[in-house]
């Protein structure tokens, strides 16, 4: 086929009609209510709404404009054939159907079966897919240029479109690979202690500019030569390493932190692949998914006060002989019961509750909140301190606490409430650990020095649940909280801990 066939062909396929760039955009300001929606757990229902509804039309639009053709009687390409001429591919649009059909259904299962603990480790596994799928589509527009429309009248894949090209399957790349090692932290299959290898600042610059590099000779490269091919696969694999690299010397106490970040990146991901495939919608979307999540990720870097720079460049600064601390020598504290707690809780005036990952795992969120309304029966004002790394993703506790149904003026950000524990009667953690560990502001060794945390330990009571004192948070470092004066230890199951105090609180 000649090249101006190709270009005819191109053309025609990617034509803009009104009606299509009305409905994109009518999507993209559907996922920009999404995200407003998403920004506060009393509209996140509707938000969600909003961003279904956005990529029904962006997916529907994008099959009523991208009908698969068969090359069949006198014209072999769409352009060439006469007016009102329309040869359809229908065994081609049933596989999309059915392929659509698949993932939807895997979705809809995975979603309704998933624990909301196993949230963060669903969210770093869906981040992967997205990577995967940009360095797939990479490949095959790399592969097979003219089906894409991205071959010039030299018959040389188009400058610009090599850039998208290599700029998508890099951070496709690195996407998939960092999130894969996200999903393994998470997921418990790897130390969440930050893995530091030797050298690694130099490796992990050396392989991005080594990216960088190849990818700029692959851009003005002659096409079709087996060298250029051997650029683009060894861009892809350095991309693949480097999201390796650099996720496995963050911390488990910035994981949150990274599952933000690699949302960035997949964001910025689609909106590479954009480009290539000539979507409006993949665009729009991906830019929205990509700066919505760097800022997220920058915002929670502040309140950790961690450099946004260090945690998107590996954990860049660590010192080495700090990876992860371990526990400490076991000190004497003091154990109580639910009757303690709950005769002492009936007699405060102010509760402050910490939700922390451990009510996750053990869905103490109904009885917990259970507990709370008992109390506030009895005239004790409550209150709940959510940090904005507590459980292991943003948001987290938030979502389980709305869950419950806790009323949302009752729930207060660590700004906003830590000056108040100098004037609460207890101050009731449960299941959270890093996040009150004065060890941030006063250990210089510690791996979470420097976190801003809650200051429970100005309370005049804290109730501490955890299940046992053998283990540390998921920093791996132990709490001085534990051994305070006004300190009881919980130690049991946080769900038949919460509902013990309710019994005893009738």
């Amino acid at each position: 086929m000649e090249t101006s066939d190709l270009s005819v062909a191109a053309d025609a396929v990617h034509a803009v009609n009104p009606w299509v760039a009305l409905a994109y955009l009518a999507a993209g300001v559907l996922f920009i209510l999404a995200l407003r929606g998403l920004s506060s757990p009393a509209t996140s229902q509707r938000g969600n709404r909003f961003g279904m509804a956005g990529m029904l039309i962006a997916v529907v639009t994008t099959l009523l404009t991208h009908l698969p053709v068969t090359k069949t009687g006198g014209c072999a390409w769409p352009a060439d054939c006469g007016p009102g001429v329309h040869w359809f591919d229908g065994v081609t649009f049933g596989e999309i159907l059915a392929a659509i059909a698949l993932g939807g259904a895997v979705g809809w299962i995975i979603a309704r079966r998933i624990a909301m603990t196993a949230m963060p480790q669903l969210v770093a596994a869906f981040h992967s897919l997205v990577g995967l799928a940009a360095v797939l589509v990479a490949v095959a527009a790399f592969l097979n240029p003219g089906a894409f429309g991205i071959l010039g009248m030299d018959g040389n894949i188009l400058t610009v479109s090599r850039v998208e090209m290599a700029l998508g399957a890099a951070i496709g790349a690195i996407t998939f690979s960092g999130s894969v090692i996200a999903f393994a932290k998470l997921n418990g299959n790897m130390s969440g202690k930050p893995i530091l290898l030797p050298g690694r600042h130099l490796i992990n610059l050396g392989t991005l500019v080594g990216i960088v590099a190849l990818t700029g000779v692959f851009t003005v490269a002659a096409n079709a030569g087996p060298g250029e091919n051997n650029l683009f696969w060894i861009v892809l694999v350095l991309s693949f390493a480097i999201g390796f690299l650099l996720i496995i010397p963050i911390g488990g106490a910035d994981m949150p932190v990274v599952v933000s970040m690699l949302n960035s990146y997949s964001g910025w991901a689609a909106a590479a692949m954009g480009f290539t495939l000539h979507n409006t919608a993949m665009i729009v979307t991906g830019a929205l998914v990509g700066s919505s999540g760097a800022i997220l990720s920058y915002i929670m870097c502040r309140a950790m006060n961690r450099s946004f720079i260090s945690v998107i460049a590996g954990g860049f600064g660590a010192d080495d002989a700090i990876a992860g601390g371990e526990a400490r020598e076991q000190r004497p504290y003091k154990s109580g019961s639910a009757e303690d707690a709950a005769y002492m809780l009936e007699q405060a005036e102010k509760v402050i509750i910490i939700p922390g990952y451990g009510m996750a795992v053990a869905q103490a969120q109904h009885a917990l909140r259970e507990m709370a309304d008992k109390l506030k029966a009895k005239g004790v004002e409550v209150k709940y301190a959510i940090h904005p790394v507590a459980g292991r993703m943003p948001g987290h506790m938030n979502v389980l606490l709305a869950e419950a149904q806790v009323p949302y003026d009752e729930v207060f950000e660590l700004e906003d409430i830590n000056s108040e524990f100098a004037q609460a009667d207890v101050a009731f953690v449960i299941g959270a650990n890093d996040v009150v560990n004065p060890a941030a502001k006063t250990d210089k060794s510690s791996p979470i020095y420097g976190m801003p945390v809650f200051d429970v330990g100005n309370a005049k009571q804290v109730f501490f649940i955890k299940r046992s004192m053998g283990g540390v948070g998921y920093a791996g470092v132990d709490n001085d909280v534990f051994y305070l004066d006004q300190t009881m230890m919980l130690l049991a199951d946080a769900k038949k801990m919460v509902e013990d105090i309710v019994k005893n609180l009738d």
